[in-house]
């Protein structure tokens, strides 16, 4: 039987994605015309109140599930982090650019990070933790994905995630480590 859900997001590609890393789940997003700021110190504290604020709003009979993500640039002091969704709305690829203009070597190191954190009906909390190592290109290259994807390269490859497609990130990307970690996490 499938676990119904609610995505505490407006974000239709993240639930595209989650929606093919979480099988046996039936996934529906949160209809809200506002969430609340995201003001947390971490992807836990932000997942965690996205999912607190979806628990109040979807049906009671129905797992509610919180999602918060970013980047992690060295050259950025670990930036933009959990800012990445506010940090340049639309145009990530182009910033991180921008910002590391005559960045070069261990500078350019970043790291994807994302947290998943998931309320069962019965108000019990789970949550799933996924990052993908990598580095920023010189360039955006590709067309998959959205966000940094189009300059963020990872460990072992030399294309970027818009390259490489929506079928590797499926099954390499930080959301899906971090849903196959949730997965463990509920045996």
């Amino acid at each position: 039987m499938d676990r119904l859900a609610t995505f505490a997001s407006s974000n239709e590609h993240k639930l595209r994605e989650l929606q093919h890393l979480l099988p046996g789940w039936e996934l529906e997003l949160l209809g809200a015309a506002t969430f609340p700021p995201e003001e947390g110190d971490s992807y836990y504290e932000n997942a965690r109140a996205k999912a607190l604020f979806g628990r109040g709003l979807a049906d009671p009979e129905r797992w509610v599930l919180g999602e918060d993500s970013g980047v992690e640039i060295e050259a950025l002091g670990g930036g933009p982090g959990v800012r990445s969704a506010r940090w340049a709305a639309g145009e990530e690829a182009e910033r991180a650019l921008a910002e590391l203009r005559g960045v070069e070597g261990e500078g350019r190191r970043a790291r994807y990070v994302c947290e998943l954190v998931a309320f069962s009906p019965e108000g019990t909390e789970h949550r799933g933790t996924g990052t993908l190592e990598g580095r920023i290109a010189g360039e955006p290259r590709g067309t998959a994905g959205f966000g940094f994807d189009p300059v963020f390269v990872p460990e072992g490859e030399e294309r970027t995630v818009a390259e490489l497609g929506n079928e590797w990130k499926r099954d390499n990307s930080h959301r899906a480590k971090a849903a196959r970690a949730l997965l463990a996490g509920l045996g």
